[in-house]
């Protein structure tokens, strides 16, 4: 049965006002040194320049989209991210190295899609590391590693699980203001399987489903070109 689109906002508002999925954001963290949380970061990264497609839904008040996409990594922190709605529409393309789009095409709908960089990578399975300045604390338990960023009034929070199936929370706050969490899951030999963001200030909701990662020998260099319109 299909969901009118007016009903399908309902539920998306009932949604966001509601708990976000995945393991909550615990508290005790204690202040750490950046040293400190790189192997938990590290532990994130690929080793090898992949490629991983998938199918994508987004949801906002507007109403919904679909369609598909690729993400090309080229260790440690090089993306190209591409994604596409039906007949080309509602489709867009960014290059990105670390937390800083080369390029993004258009800007506005890789934007709506996806409003900070930090939360692509969390998307794609991955953490990002500290930037210079910024307040690091954290804890760890059996369960779950947990760190957090402070710098000013920008917090980004990171948990990983460590028991039963692998998960990724990022959740990234300006002041009080959530600009968006990511909830990553895993299969048992760490491939991404889904990903959900929610952009809670848009009542807006990104979910993602993964095919099969492929291993690339590189990235050709015209992927890392901007198109012309782009300039």
């Amino acid at each position: 049965m299909r969901i009118p689109a007016a009903l399908s906002v309902a539920i998306l508002v009932v949604g966001c006002a509601g708990r976000l999925p995945g393991p909550a954001i615990p508290d005790g963290h204690l202040p750490m040194t950046a040293g400190e949380v790189v192997p938990w970061i590290a532990a994130t990264e690929r080793d090898a320049t992949t490629q991983t497609r998938f199918s994508w839904r987004f949801l906002d008040e507007k109403g919904t989209a679909s369609g598909r996409g690729a993400a090309q990594i080229a260790p440690p922190d090089s993306l190209r991210f591409d994604f596409r709605g039906p007949l080309g529409s509602g489709s867009g393309a960014a290059a990105v190295i670390g937390d800083t789009a080369i390029w993004a095409e258009p800007e506005d709908q890789v934007e709506r899609l996806v409003p900070n960089y930090p939360l692509l990578w969390a998307i794609l399975g991955q953490a990002r590391y500290p930037h210079q300045g910024d307040l690091v604390s954290g804890m760890s338990n059996e369960r779950l590693q947990a760190w957090r960023y402070v710098n000013g009034i920008d917090t980004v929070d990171y948990v990983m699980t460590r028991i039963g199936t692998r998960q990724l929370v990022a959740d990234v706050r300006q002041g009080r203001n959530r600009i968006g969490r990511v909830f990553t899951t895993f299969d048992a030999a760490g491939r991404l399987i889904k990903s959900r963001l929610d952009i809670p200030g848009s009542r807006a909701r990104l979910d993602i489903t993964f095919d099969e990662p492929t291993l690339l020998d590189s990235i050709p260099h015209e992927r890392w070109v901007a198109p012309d319109d782009a300039q």
